[in-house]
């Protein structure tokens, strides 16, 4: 199974969306809450060129935020990323 890993940060309504997809599929995540943290957000910057939230990394490889998210869902890449068909 693939590592998935979602960047996040308080009160941020499409965290909230983005945990309620990967849970809804029953895809296991590590949450990632950086809203206290800013050498954190910097690892961040570095790893996905991105501080908006969330911003969610299958392996590693950064597949962005919740609508870059919810378009691999729903055109079946985000089964192919984590190992599926």
């Amino acid at each position: 199974m693939s590592n998935v890993v979602m960047y996040s940060s308080n009160q941020c309504p499409l965290c909230t969306q983005a945990k309620a997809l990967l849970s809804a599929r029953e895809i296991e995540f590590e949450e990632i809450n950086l809203s206290m943290d800013p050498a954190g957000r910097e690892a961040l910057l570095e790893k996905t060129g991105m501080m908006t939230f969330p911003q969610i990394l299958v392996d590693e490889t950064p597949i962005g935020g919740f609508r870059e998210l919810m378009a691999a869902d729903q055109s079946g890449q985000l089964d192919a990323l984590l190992g599926g068909e």
